[in-house]
């Protein structure tokens, strides 16, 4: 059961809701964004019920929520679609968002090069890894700080918001003062006390599905997020670990449609990581949006027979332009639109 408050309720409201609630020995969670406060009410559903709390002092409504994720069910919206607003780029609902760059920044002209290229394409969002998680502790594990200063100054250049990956909470800070959007990777998607600290700083944030995960742990996942107060969460599926070895992973694009039932949050593709072919990011990009996705996240290099980290698989910027226009026109055809300033 949630309990939502209305944006006027003041904390005794709020009080003597939770007081109301535990008075018949259910546990109370209170979470509070910017514009609501959801008391969520755990334990005998009868007895909550009971208490009759729609049209209490500073109840806006009493949503009751079967679903273990309560924040991220399409109940806890009445299934209407969440839109995030980031930096004037909208995500979900009706808007289609392109999130493209580099999967690690490497050096200071690959990064702002690629930058200039995507934004003049039409990107929603500049991606780029300054810590990057490689399966081999001898792989190139990204720039760290000066990544994420040359991150800042290719923000500064081209005015898109950027997404980058936090790995380690002792990162917090340094990825806070640059990054408009904290891209949680598929290996890090049930490291709850990361997930807890991106939602109690509040800054949006994308989440990875696992390697080997369900729809329901990644809903969860997301839940952990959610429920410290921070409502802007983009599910990403990347591919899933599959007995087939034609390619690297198997791309669920029937994750997207399923999501759409189960939660209001955006839900965006990426490509790139589940192909590990450039040949093949483009036809899985067009299916994608074609079956609803809300937006792409997809790698660029200029030159990508030199990167440093997953070349194979990165379009090459030359072509970058052409494929957001066939990418464009697959989305219009599930009635979005791409959303960029």
């Amino acid at each position: 059961m949630m309990i939502v408050m209305k944006p006027t309720a003041t904390e005794e409201q709020i009080r003597a809701v939770i007081e109301r609630v535990e008075s018949v020995g259910a546990r109370t969670h209170l979470s509070r964004g910017e514009e609501v406060t959801v008391i969520g009410a755990i334990g005998d559903r009868e007895h909550v019920q009971r208490l009759e709390l729609e049209g209490s002092p500073g109840v806006d409504r009493v949503v009751p929520i079967l679903k273990p994720y309560k924040l991220a069910s399409t109940q806890f919206k009445h299934g209407e679609r969440s839109v995030l607003d980031i930096g004037g780029r909208k995500i979900g609902g009706n808007n289609f968002a392109m999130i493209a760059g580099p999967c690690t920044v490497e050096s200071r002209e690959q990064t702002l090069e690629t930058a200039q290229v995507v934004k003049d394409a039409g990107a929603t969002l500049f991606r780029g890894g300054a810590y990057k998680p490689r399966t081999s502790p001898y792989a190139f594990q990204g720039l760290g700080q000066e990544g994420l200063r040359l991150l800042q100054e290719a923000k500064d250049e081209t005015g898109l918001p950027v997404v980058t990956e936090l790995m380690d909470l002792r990162d917090l800070d340094q990825v806070l003062d640059v990054a408009d959007v904290i891209q949680i990777g598929a290996r890090n998607m049930q490291n709850y006390s990361l997930l807890s600290e991106v939602g109690r700083c509040g800054r949006p944030a994308l989440l990875k599905r696992g390697l080997s995960s369900t729809l329901d742990e990644l809903l969860m996942a997301a839940e952990y997020i959610l429920k410290e107060g921070n409502p802007s969460v983009i599910l990403c599926e990347r591919g899933i670990r599959t007995f087939e070895t034609a390619y690297r992973f198997t791309l669920d694009l029937m994750a997207v449609p399923v999501l759409k039932e189960l939660t209001h949050l955006p839900v965006v593709v990426d490509p790139s990581h589940a192909a590990g072919r450039r040949d093949l990011v483009v036809p899985l990009s067009l299916a994608a949006a074609a079956v609803g996705a809300d937006g792409i996240i997809v790698e660029v290099h200029p030159r990508p027979h030199e990167a440093i980290c997953d070349g194979p698989q990165a379009l090459v910027a030359d072509e970058f332009a052409d494929y957001v226009d066939r990418v464009q026109a697959a989305a219009a055809v599930a009635g979005k639109a791409l959303s960029a300033v």
